[in-house]
């Protein structure tokens, strides 16, 4: 069976990095108002921002890491995600980026970050290092006052369980604190931070073996289901979908050799001999529940993206432009290649926090106070990332503590379906709103493309916002802010210059038709894990409802799991 174009079938359910640029969130926000931020906690300004499926963190790290270049202002992310692997993944990226210099280098950290980001096989000593960290994790997680200890700025209070939690949020009092709201009903949080826990022994290494998580068969399986009789021409497949989509869309730095290495195996960052990199990116794991019998059966496997790849994410843009130069009309730089200068410039700037910019020997970047001193970068202090509980964004707005808190709303374009007038509300007036597009989903065709454009702008305007005066016209992103007192201001083009538009990982789409055995995995120990397991409903559905209008609820019943009556091998139970 040939796959058709415009299936969505190579996204599949879960989405491990960004399908669009890092964005510096500082940039895309209302300008500060100073008679509003007054009377903030420390006398400093904050930024409150709100993602729906950011998936990497990429735009959480870039914010932090540009933070010196803007007046001091204190950082609150509330990030949301539709799965537990996504969560564990963004808490791990960040424990690698504030790794102590003095443990690990810049160019080793750097190569770590490519290697557990973008690559389904790993070197040994970058495995090693996973399962360190997961181990630690593992243990954090369950005790909140070491986790506060060691991560401070990490929190974990919001996340809950599903009815209890509803009905102790209605017991939360209406003038309550930012804080109460974020920590009530601890005792309903444990199921998710119980699957958190799973997802990082899972990773530390508990279930020994390749067997647990054979990552090379999986990617195959995944390739052979997805093209189908295309498989022994997978590529030219692949080259077709390089140069006639991907470059077309802005993509052009993108080799074909390394888009075509990451295409057959899933390593896209090959630092080292290919012979180096032979065990299995756990972290890349993903479980299932699907129908067999009339039984659900969890499963694990490898449901990510197959088609695309991870070089937009860091490796299509660059603030040094000469990275972007072309030599008779071929790039001279690959996407490899500036994903590597990116990040390891990125890293070298969370390095630099808490010194003066500079000790570093950039003086034109110094922002001096009233004496000339120079103005240190932010420290770890002075951010948080709050992890929100799964599924919640349809019920924020019952806390009044969300209500017209958040300055910046950025939602990915596998999210889009929970654009809302409810959500809209936990937007403040004269807010900015961030919606991912399309672009660089290669099995949509164009009119689909513009289909999920037009179909943003109207969920975006009923849900309370409008065009973004003065934004720069993208096929990448859209850009909106919140109708209030009056019109944003435009932003100092001076202060933005070098920074890519804003887009946001999508949670990817799955094909309708269900997976073979061959992709998956039995999960052990007798019963299903609660959390980690999804359904992909929400972001099968978001790009499917954008480009044909729901005539009912927005948001759709997702598909039931069976498992295809022509496959040999039953899944087997536990």
């Amino acid at each position: 069976m040939t796959t058709p174009a415009g299936s969505g079938t190579g996204f599949g359910s879960v989405s491990w990095w960004g399908l669009s640029p890092a964005v510096d969130l500082q940039a895309e926000s209302p300008p500060v108002d100073p008679d509003s931020q007054a009377d903030t906690e420390h006398g400093t300004p904050e930024l409150n921002v709100l993602l729906l499926g950011s998936v990497d963190g990429r735009h959480l790290l870039r914010t932090l890491a540009r933070a010196a270049l803007w007046p001091r202002r204190r950082f609150r992310f509330y990030v949301l995600e539709n799965n537990m692997e996504a969560v564990a993944r963004h808490m791990l990226i960040f424990c690698l980026a504030l790794e102590d210099p003095e443990k690990m280098g810049l160019q080793e950290r750097s190569e770590t970050f490519l290697e557990v980001w973008g690559n389904s096989l790993l070197r040994p000593p970058v495995a090693a290092f996973v399962r360190a960290q997961a181990g630690r994790l593992a243990r954090l997680v369950p005790e909140p006052d070491r986790l506060a200890e060691q991560l401070p700025w990490l929190s974990l209070g919001a996340l809950k369980e599903g009815r209890e939690d509803q009905v102790r949020e209605a017991a939360v009092p209406a003038a309550a604190s930012p804080s109460f709201c974020l920590h009530a009903g601890l005792a309903a949080q444990f199921r998710e931070r119980d699957a958190l826990e799973a997802v990082f022994r899972f990773w530390a290494g508990g279930e020994k073996g390749p067997e647990a998580f054979p990552m090379s068969r999986l990617w195959d399986s995944r390739l052979r289901h997805y093209l189908g009789s295309r498989y022994d021409a997978r590529r030219g497949v692949s080259d077709w979908d390089l140069h006639m989509k991907l470059h077309d869309r802005g993509a052009r730095v993108i080799h074909t050799s390394e888009f075509r290495r990451w295409r057959d195996t899933g390593v896209a960052f090959e630092l080292r001999d290919a012979s180096a990199y032979h065990v299995p990116n756990r972290t890349l794991a993903s479980g299932r529940l699907l129908s067999h019998r009339g039984e659900r059966v969890a499963a694990r496997g490898y449901w990510g993206d197959i088609v695309t790849g991870p070089f937009v994410a860091f490796g299509i843009e660059a603030d040094d432009e000469t990275l972007l130069r072309t030599s008779n009309g071929q790039p001279i730089k690959t996407a490899g290649e500036i994903t590597q200068h990116n990040v390891t410039e990125l890293f070298r700037e969370m390095a630099a926090w808490g010194r003066p910019r500079a000790a570093q020997g950039d003086p034109a970047q110094v922002q001096g106070d009233a004496d000339g001193s120079p103005e240190p970068a932010p420290v770890p202090e002075s951010f948080a990332v709050h992890f929100l509980s799964l599924g919640s964004a349809l019920t924020l707005h019952h806390k009044s503590c969300y209500k017209g808190r958040f300055q910046l709303l950025y939602m990915a374009c596998g999210m889009v379906h929970l654009l809302s007038p409810e959500l809209g509300a936990c937007v403040a007036p004269g807010g900015r709103l961030i919606v991912e597009l399309a672009q660089f989903l290669v099995d949509l065709r164009q009119e689909q493309l513009q289909g999920f454009s037009t179909r943003v702008g109207e969920l975006a305007q009923a849900a309370g916002f409008a065009p973004q005066p003065g934004a720069r016209r993208s096929q990448t992103f859209a850009r909106f802010y919140k109708a209030g007192d009056s019109a944003p201001s435009h932003k100092d083009p001076a202060v933005g210059s070098g920074t890519p538009p804003p887009e946001v990982l999508a949670p990817p789409l799955e094909a309708s038709n269900p997976p073979p055995e061959d992709l998956t995995q039995p999960l052990e120990g007798g019963t299903l894990p609660s959390e980690p397991l999804k359904r992909p409903s929400e972001s099968q559905a978001s790009l499917l409802e954008a480009l044909v209008p729901p005539t009912g609820s927005q948001t759709p019943k997702p598909e039931s799991l069976t498992v295809p009556p022509e496959t040999n091998s039953p899944i087997p139970n536990f």
